[in-house]
């Protein structure tokens, strides 16, 4: 039997950022993960402000920084016409900017990180059954192995084992759309250093930049195709998108539908969530992955006290002060998603009032400060 201080299930960036912040302290981690390698077809793309600060302490913002695209703003148009501007450059932080970066490539830097303080990803490694008593937390994997720890993390997604072992409840619903989802080449009017969120008569649209060339496309279609095609591209942005934009290549794609959860709480005893194991939301604005970083810091400070010989109450702390952040961004999330899903006949009023409220200056200062994930400090 293998024992160490925390077992941390799914090694994607909640988990790989929580293993790195407790090796730096010295905590005795095991990261295990049920894939075979990294690769992941996750759709994240977008690093903001807070998640840029909280991973200075683990030197992983500087490598991000290197190999990210910078977008300083984030407009709502309606096609070539701008209804919301969101200026984060006059935010008070070092980042006054959502940075646009592969997931791949965030794990990719975080994973090296890892492994420079000593650590790695045991995988593939299938968790099976989590048992919990007064002193650890015995874990059982499909292998026959089994690890014994002082506590265990849940960093397994949305259909997290150690959620289910642990009895939390993940109440919630999904939206009835189907989302697409490419990675594509473009020529034309696209944006080079802002995300660009187009809410038309057919529906959304966003268009994204990323550090290799491509751009990144998210559009709630009805029965989106699994491997989205260059006309079918095309013909979602000659619908919604400002005109004069030309797809030439598709370099990935996928569909995938929306959830909407909060977990009932993040911890059970022993046992704690974070991530998407605790909260899965929409995509728009930009959140998910952030919230899951974030979380990951806030644990890793409590776990780091308590094992020091804290009081065990910061575990709850941690619990009580993380999960309403997460019901914050799924109320933010659910009204973008629904407005941006209105009945066709809805739309153009949708659109004149976010004109008005675009000219507001209090409101898009608001707008930025929870985009950016700054008003969560």
């Amino acid at each position: 039997m293998t024992t160490t201080d925390v077992l941390i299930v799914g090694a994607g960036p909640t988990g790989l950022t929580l293993a790195a912040s407790l090796l730096l302290h010295g905590v005795d981690v095991m990261l295990v993960d049920r894939q075979a390698d990294g690769a992941n077809t996750s759709r994240a793309a977008a690093v903001n402000a807070r998640t840029l600060e909280v991973l200075e302490h683990v030197d992983v913002t500087r490598r991000l920084l290197k190999e990210g695209v910078e977008a300083p703003r984030f407009a709502i148009r309606d096609r070539a016409k701008t209804l919301v501007d969101v200026d984060f450059s006059g935010l008070a932080t070092d980042y006054p900017f959502t940075l646009l970066i592969p997931q791949s490539t965030t794990e990719r830097l975080l994973l090296e990180r890892v492994r420079e303080l000593g650590g790695d990803v045991t995988r593939p490694k299938v968790l099976a059954a989590v048992t919990q008593d007064a002193v650890g937390v015995t874990a059982t994997f499909d292998d026959g192995d089994t690890v014994r720890a002082r506590y265990v993390v849940g960093a397994d997604g949305m259909h997290s084992t150690v959620r289910e072992q642990a009895g939390i409840g993940f109440a919630g619903g999904s939206y009835e759309h189907s989302f697409v989802l490419a990675d594509a080449r473009l020529t034309g009017d696209a944006p080079a250093d802002e995300v660009r969120l187009f809410w038309a008569g057919e529906g959304l649209t966003v268009v994204a930049p990323l550090p290799n060339g491509d751009f990144r496309i998210v559009a709630p279609v009805d029965d989106a195709p699994e491997e989205p095609s260059v006309a079918f591209v095309q013909q979602i942005l000659d619908e919604r998108g400002p005109g004069g934009i030309t797809v030439t290549d598709v370099t990935w794609g996928s569909r995938f539908r929306i959830h909407h959860r909060v977990a009932d709480t993040y911890r059970a005893g022993r046992i704690l969530l974070a991530g998407d194991a605790a909260h899965v939301h929409s995509p728009a604005g930009g959140q998910g992955m952030n919230l899951g970083v974030q979380d990951a810091v806030a644990l890793a400070d409590a776990l780091v006290a308590v094992l020091g010989g804290g009081a065990d109450s910061l575990l709850d702390d941690y619990s009580a002060t993380r999960r309403p952040i997460a019901q914050q961004v799924v109320a933010l999330t659910d009204r973008l998603t629904r407005l941006a899903t209105l009945p066709p006949a809805l739309r153009p009023i949708r659109n004149v009032l976010l004109g008005i409220i675009g000219r507001i200056p209090p409101a898009t200062t608001a707008l930025a400060s929870r985009l950016s994930g700054l008003v969560y400090r």
